[in-house]
């Protein structure tokens, strides 16, 4: 739906909110890298290789991933934050296995078998449903 609001109104605040944007996606960007080195560094110092790093690094890539769809496309697919959170369970299950009661494991692992149905159910009704393009209504032609 669009704004009702005169352009002169509402073109300096869209600007500020491109600026801000880019601004956030840099530090996030920075931010992930930085994280990313900071546990090969973890992993170099130890001379040992866990799971849990692997599956660590895992995240940053879909986090990095995010950021690269969202530059290119101007939108992040519901896919990319599901693909997170089923590595971050399954994280979450490695590091705390021990401590875990196996009931709490048994959830954990119902909700990421959920979160993977999730994404199974968007990817086919986005292959058997495809989104729409919208065109630019300026250039539909009218009924009148």
């Amino acid at each position: 739906m669009p704004s009702h609001l005169p352009k002169t109104f509402s073109r300096p605040f869209l600007k500020l909110f491109h600026i801000l944007e880019a601004i956030l996606l840099v530090a996030i960007t920075l931010s992930t890298i930085v994280a990313m080195l900071s546990e090969f560094i973890h992993v170099f110092t130890n001379k040992q290789i866990l799971l849990t790093d692997i599956l660590l690094m895992f995240i940053y890539l879909e986090v990095l991933a995010m950021v690269q769809q969202f530059i290119t496309n101007g939108k992040i697919p519901v896919r990319y934050p599901i693909y997170i959170a089923i590595m971050a369970i399954a994280r979450y299950i490695t590091l705390g296995m021990k401590e875990l009661d196996g009931i709490y494991v048994v959830w954990l692992a119902v909700a990421a078998f959920i979160l993977a149905a999730a994404t199974l159910i968007i990817r086919v009704g986005h292959h058997y449903w495809p989104y729409e393009e919208i065109s630019d209504p300026s250039k539909r032609q009218s009924d009148d």
